[in-house]
């Protein structure tokens, strides 16, 4: 069973508390664990738990805060005092033997406000423990060694101008690390340190507000104010910390806009467009944003007429812009007032209104040089059709508004007239008809006409002239399209066989009455009605008509009513048909009389696609036959140099003489003259060759050589009509010891060698040469 522990408490300022726990009535007699006695605990005469000590206390030696005690100490040094738990050994260490508990360094409450640790008595000797543990909290007191700091300053705030008195703006708050439950280091009092008299502090909240009213952002837009926060309540000694808060005034629609001027001049010449700029006005306003977009209106009805004013794009000024085309002859400046509204007013700041402002606006208007005007903007004329060449058509009117007195010159732009249909007088500009009009073939000519002044032609204008071509009564009324009806033999009386209606190409004969008129007589074997509409009804008269086989055409004589009236005369065929007895047409006579005289429609066909055929052969053999000439031509026409033909046959060597002519290669003393008679022709392939004749003895010069060889390749027919190349065997009469080729020898012309001794005579380099051409003779006996 634990013994009684005893705890002293020595305070540093000399004086300390001791507590005590009362000891049990009976020792422990053995270890947990081992069976022993009953043990009984009486009550202790005080419970402790915490001990305090002062924080950021730096001594020279090591603090006792307390200690710790034993009533089973009996001071024979048998007992050992054992401290474990937070801070043990390092920050705090005990004496085994006597139980005092120490501070080795300096603590911060703010980095750690308590410790907790464990006491316990044990036998030295055994470890036995002698008191069960006991825990105990010391506590770090806290001293104000902390000043208030503002984790989010420095602050930023906006709040609208013009502002009433206790506007709130921000809220600002410091922290202080000192404990706020012990004294009154961490109770802080907030006050302004600048940015009196804009701005106040709540002492306890820290809620900055405006202080005085009617804050203008356009005289000062910006305040730095300076807030403390002080601790201990504020009162000397207390440590202190301080942030800025930066305040600006946002802008509200207190100013109402002001023209700079009250005058303002412009100028524009007559030529300027519409919707060209004539200048800009701005009225002055010192608030922001949307608070200075304003809204501009010309006042006057004068200048509204003339010139329109808009706002630009940023919405600050105001672009004045030319409505409608400007004259200098006929005015020559413009008056008017213009005004400049807010479009955003706060009802709040009325008071300071009225939010617009009125300038005076004069435009003088420049004179510039124009091209001539015409009268009319179009011009509408007319002229009967059929007219001569040279019918005045109409005038066209054109001045130079600066200077009336200049003369004009008119033409007609070729490409609004390409049938040169009229003219146009230059100086006076009246237009005549240059051709004869129609017009059924055309109504309506829109012609432009160019009025250029004489004293510079690029001032010059067009204008459109339609001109209409008026109708006249020329055209005699026609049958709408040509009629080929038909009737059955067995029609009865009086039947309705076509309706036939009549076309006029005059317009007054269109709109007038057109008159049909048949065949009159006793005779006639058809009858005409006018229905008096445009339209005519063929009927099949009282007598029918005798059939036949021909058709029946019928004369129809038309006329109008114009002025003059014209008239003609058509006609309808009418077939007598043979019909079935539901009316529809069996056969009639006209295609009967054709089908046994004549083919019918299946054969003509079949003769018709028979001659195709054949003229397509035609063609396709023509074409064959004039691709291979094209052919052979070009093989003619290349030359034949160029292609190269292998033989797969070998020749025959030296003792073959049969292949060509061996005596080509010979000594040019056994060559013969050319055979006599005229030069055959070279531009045809001779039929039969010419076979070569033993030549005579020939010249014994080269250059006569190659002259008698030329010659001979001129005049021979069968050679290449090309030059080629010939190999000589003939070397020429320089040297002493004559030809040195195989083919002048005397072996291949029946001859018997000769002498060898020039050969011998040259030296021991020509040794083997006279063995192979020469004789030796035999060694003398």
């Amino acid at each position: 069973m634990w013994g009684l522990v005893r705890l002293l408490l020595a305070w540093l300022g000399g004086w300390g508390c001791m507590g005590r726990l009362a000891a049990p009535a009976r020792a422990w007699a053995g270890s947990r664990g081992h069976p022993g006695p009953a043990l009984l605990r009486t009550r202790r005469s005080w419970v402790w738990n915490q001990f305090f000590v002062i924080e950021e206390y730096a001594g020279p030696e090591p603090v006792l805060i307390g200690k710790l005690h034993s009533d089973v100490d009996r001071g024979e040094g048998r007992t050992k005092y054992l401290l474990t738990g937070e801070g043990a050994g390092t920050v705090f260490v005990i004496d085994e033997a006597t139980g005092n508990i120490h501070v080795t360094k300096s603590l911060d409450r703010e980095e750690k406000a308590q410790y907790v640790l464990l006491a316990q008595a044990v036998d030295r000797a055994s470890n036995r423990p002698l008191e069960p543990p006991s825990e105990f909290i010391i506590k770090v007191q806290d001293i104000n060694d902390n000043p208030p700091i503002f984790p989010l300053g420095p602050y930023h705030a906006t709040v609208p101008e013009m502002s009433n008195v206790g506007t709130s703006v921000i809220q600002v708050t410091a922290h202080d690390a000192d404990d706020p439950s012990y004294g009154n280091s961490a109770k802080l009092v907030y006050t302004v340190l600048d940015g009196l008299p804009f701005f106040s502090v709540d002492p306890q909240t820290g809620v900055v507000r405006t202080a005085i009213p009617n804050m203008d952002r356009e005289t000062q837009e910006e305040f730095l104010v300076v807030i403390q926060a002080k601790d201990m309540g504020g009162h000397m000694g207390g440590l202190s910390g301080s942030t800025t808060v930066t305040v600006t005034l946002s802008d509200v629609n207190d100013n109402p806009p002001k023209f700079p001027q009250s005058l303002y001049q412009f100028s524009v010449v007559e030529t300027a467009g519409p919707g060209t700029l004539v200048g800009r006005l701005r009225a002055q306003d010192p608030d922001l944003g949307d608070n200075a977009l304003m809204a501009y209106s010309i006042l006057d009805g004068e200048g509204s007429e003339a010139f329109s004013i808009s706002t630009d794009s940023q919405g600050r000024d105001g672009l004045l812009t030319v409505r409608k085309p400007l004259d200098f002859e006929s005015r020559r400046s413009y008056s008017f007032r213009v005004e400049a509204t807010n479009t955003l007013i706060d009802p709040a700041y009325l008071r300071r209104g009225p939010f617009k402002d009125v300038a005076s606006v004069r435009v003088a208007v420049q004179d510039a040089p124009e091209p001539p005007a015409f009268t009319q903007a179009a011009y509408h004329l007319t002229v009967p059709e059929n007219k001569a060449p040279g019918t005045l058509v109409g005038q066209i009117s054109a001045a130079d508004l600066d200077s009336p007195a200049s003369p004009i010159r008119y033409s007609i732009l070729p490409h609004s007239d390409p049938e040169r249909c009229f003219s146009i007088q230059p100086e006076e500009g009246t237009i005549h008809t240059a051709a004869p009009l129609d017009r059924e073939a055309r109504v309506w000519h829109n012609l432009t006409v160019l009025a250029t002044e004489l004293d510079s032609s690029a001032q010059a204008s067009r204008v459109q002239v339609a001109i209409q071509t008026l109708d006249e009564n020329d055209n005699a009324p026609q049958l709408a399209e040509p009629y080929d009806t038909f009737v059955c033999d067995s029609a009865a009386p009086g039947q309705l066989i076509q309706v036939i209606r009549a076309l006029d190409r005059d317009e007054v004969g269109n709109s007038s009455h057109v008159s049909f008129r048949g065949p009159l007589g006793p005779d006639a074997n058809f009858t005409v009605r006018d229905n008096r509409d445009g339209s005519a009804s063929l009927l099949l008269p009282s007598r029918p008509a005798p059939p036949r086989h021909a058709p029946y055409l019928v004369p129809i004589e038309l006329w109008d009513w114009g002025q003059p009236a014209l008239s003609s005369t058509a006609t309808v065929t009418v077939s007598v048909c043979r019909c079935q007895p539901d009316g529809s047409v069996a056969s009639c006579w006209p295609e009967a009389h054709l089908s046994a005289a004549g083919l019918s429609t299946g054969a003509l066909l079949a003769i018709i696609t028979c001659v195709g055929a054949l003229l397509a052969l035609v063609v396709l053999f023509v074409a064959l036959r004039r691709q291979k000439q094209e052919a052979l031509m070009v093989l003619e026409e290349e030359d034949v140099r160029e292609n190269i033909i292998t033989y797969d046959d070998e020749g025959g060597g030296e003792e073959d003489t049969e292949a060509f002519d061996i005596t080509a290669l010979q000594n040019p003393d056994g060559a013969a003259p050319p055979a006599p008679g005229p030069p055959a022709r070279r531009d045809v392939l001779p039929r039969a060759r010419v076979s070569r004749q033993p030549r005579p003895p020939g010249p014994a010069d080269v250059a006569q050589l190659l002259a008698l060889r030329l010659r001979e390749a001129d005049e021979d027919p069968g050679v290449p009509p090309y030059d080629s190349v010939q190999v000589y065997g003939y070397e020429g009469r320089g040297s002493s010891c004559g030809s040195l080729s195989s083919l002048g020898s005397g072996s291949e012309a029946g001859g018997a060698p000769g002498p060898a001794e020039p050969l011998d005579d040259w030296g021991p380099l020509f040794r083997t040469l006279a063995e192979l051409y020469g004789v030796k003779e035999p060694p003398a006996p």
